[in-house]
């Protein structure tokens, strides 16, 4: 899984580990890996460290291989590289506008690209896209990133009819969960008003991620593919209080 370093990546990989599975981990801080090997190997399961930058076609591309050198096989992929922040339409540069695009979309599609043929070999595979709410949400100051998210979501359903019937392909749209990237952010003023507006009354966990990523990377969700799964407390529209 790509991002795999921090946050819900992070504890995706961990749940996966305590589920039984043997878990690559990719991102481009070598730190942040280790010290996430040393908790997979707590639970019996073996960690293989990718050092990578997604954004580099040259290092996709050497996943999967040493995946299956190193695991033997590929039946699980989770994308969950990207990011963007807040953006003013009217200073955005097109290229700004782009590279949000590239770095949400393209390796998702890359590194899928890539992984189906080892998971057919497999005798099947569940690739799981990591969007957000804001692919949905009419907001301001969230063109580039909503933009791009949204693209990554229709992906999916896309990609979903392409690798049917033994490839499923879905994905998972968080709301605001508590990270260290939206920590910062977090006052207690911030966090109350967003927690009131929000109809389950608290913000997510990356743990409320892990568990529903573990539900589509297992045949528990054998007959679901092209879908997105919105996990944002109940909220219809942003709970932003900026």
């Amino acid at each position: 899984m790509t991002g795999a370093g921090r946050g819900i990546g992070r504890s995706i990989a961990l749940a996966l580990a305590a589920a039984g599975a043997d878990v690559a981990i990719a991102s481009r801080t070598q730190g942040d890996l280790d010290s996430l090997a040393l908790e997979i190997q707590s639970c019996g399961r073996r960690a293989l460290i990718l050092t990578c930058d997604v954004n580099k076609i040259s290092d996709l591309e050497s996943l999967v291989p040493r995946c299956i050198d190193d695991l033997g096989r590929l039946d699980v992929l989770i994308n969950n590289a990207g990011g963007a922040g807040p953006n003013d339409p009217l200073r955005t540069t097109p290229g700004q506008f782009l590279k949000a695009l590239e770095w949400n979309v393209l390796p998702a599609f890359a590194l899928t690209r890539l992984a189906v043929p080892a998971m057919h070999a497999a005798g099947g595979g569940s690739v799981i896209n990591i969007t957000s709410a804001a692919a949905r949400y009419a907001q301001r100051s969230f063109s580039s990133y909503g933009t791009a998210k949204a693209a990554l979501t229709q992906l999916t359903r896309l990609l979903a009819q392409d690798f049917a019937p033994h490839i499923r392909v879905n994905a998972i749209a968080p709301g605001p969960v508590v990270t260290e990237a939206l920590g910062k952010y977090l006052t207690p003023e911030v966090r109350a008003a967003m927690e009131k507006r929000t109809p389950l009354a608290r913000l997510g966990t990356v743990e409320d991620i892990a568990a529903a990523a573990l539900y589509l990377a297992t045949p528990a969700s054998s007959w679901m593919t092209g879908k997105t799964l919105e996990l944002d407390g109940g909220a219809e529209a942003t709970v932003w209080p900026l």
